[in-house]
């Protein structure tokens, strides 16, 4: 055997180790405002951090040191002081910004407490529900995504279908499946303050979230949330649009579910589709966003498909095997459309 790869791997699996260890210490950075209390504030010493964040000394000095020795502080031995870089400032102190990063720390602890029962499930099959999670993890898949819809569904993504834009300003009718706590039926409500807006998704809890989301946002005139599914729900009318944003990879019948999605748009509608930027092929995803998508997928994405009798389909389906739903649903177009974006994919399709 090569020892210098031996070498390399272990210092790989510690950096591995690291990594999660990092995650960790990041989550309580942005759960008790560390992140946010040291931004644009230059060198601080720990009692300046204690003084602004009003948290135990004890453990703000280890998480200080945690994080300067994880690379997100940078430390100055002879004043013994600890700065969070403007440069990392911008991606975990920037809460509601498109580029907010922070989700993703809120979203690990909740990822790996199923990974025993991941474990379980290579054996026994079945999978982790989507409702076993709890409601902070629906809450950190919201801290996730909120921003990107907030600041660019409708200021970027949406007018590259500018006929569909033009009929929500008129009055039209949008639908969004898998709602989740209701971002994105509130960012669509707030911009077409005429059109008729309706947020669906199975899960009760993401529902009662999304209402009392809705309801401090002033909203909740505006915006319809219902508990069903696409199977269960019978509109009085079809809709202008309707979006699937981060969940087509999640459907436990993809295909009855978008046959039921066809069944729901006018005959001139379109569906609009946000996936993972994941390529078809494995060796094109051997990266860290690739890395990052396959633990979404194991420890989330398929598995909850999984549990529910679907075919895990998982995060990294790919532009082939979405277009190929889309035609099996009976869709007559399918466009990937030319967004630009770091983690994302994006997709319109017709009757």
């Amino acid at each position: 055997m090569d020892k210098d790869r031996i070498k390399a791997f272990a210092d790989k699996v510690y950096g591995d180790m690291a990594g999660a260890m990092a995650m960790g210490m990041a989550f309580v950075g942005v759960k008790k405002g560390l992140f946010s209390a040291m931004a644009e504030q230059g060198p601080m010493t720990r009692e300046q951090v204690v003084a602004a964040t009003n948290l135990q000394p004890r453990y703000v000095e280890e998480w200080l040191a945690g994080m300067t020795t994880a690379g997100y502080l940078d430390y100055d031995p002879d004043t013994g002081t600890f700065a969070l870089p403007d440069e990392h400032s911008y991606l975990v102190a920037s809460e509601g910004t498109d580029h907010f990063m922070g989700g993703l720390f809120c979203a690990a602890p909740g990822l790996l407490s199923v990974a025993p029962k991941v474990a379980e499930a290579f054996e026994q099959g079945g999978g982790i529900r989507f409702e076993d999670y709890g409601p902070d993890f629906a809450q950190a898949l919201d801290l996730i995504n909120s921003g990107q819809y907030e600041q660019r569904l409708t200021s970027y993504w949406l007018p590259q279908l500018p006929d569909v834009a033009e009929r929500l300003e008129a009055g039209g009718r949008v639908l969004d499946v898998g709602c989740g706590v209701g971002r994105v039926a509130m960012t669509l409500a707030t911009a077409f303050p005429s059109a008729t807006v309706v947020g669906l998704d199975p899960d009760r809890e993401s529902i009662r979230l999304a209402e009392k989301e809705a309801a401090a946002a002033g909203l909740s005139q505006r915006i319809d949330f219902i508990a069903e599914t696409t199977r269960q729900y019978t509109p009085d009318q079809p809709f202008d649009l309707i979006t699937a944003f981060d969940c087509v990879h999640d459907f436990a019948e993809p295909e009855a579910t978008l046959q039921d999605i066809r069944s729901l748009l006018a005959a001139d509608g379109t569906l609009f589709i946000v996936e993972p930027r994941a390529a078809d092929r494995l060796e094109e995803n051997v990266n860290a966003l690739g890395a990052v998508y396959y633990g979404f997928s194991l420890f989330h994405c398929m598995t909850q498909s999984l549990a529910n009798g679907g075919p895990g389909l998982g995060t990294c389906m790919g532009p082939a095997k979405t277009k190929e739903l889309l035609g099996e649903a009976g869709f007559s177009s399918c466009e990937q459309l030319g967004i630009r974006s770091l983690t994302h994919l994006f997709y319109s399709a017709r009757p």
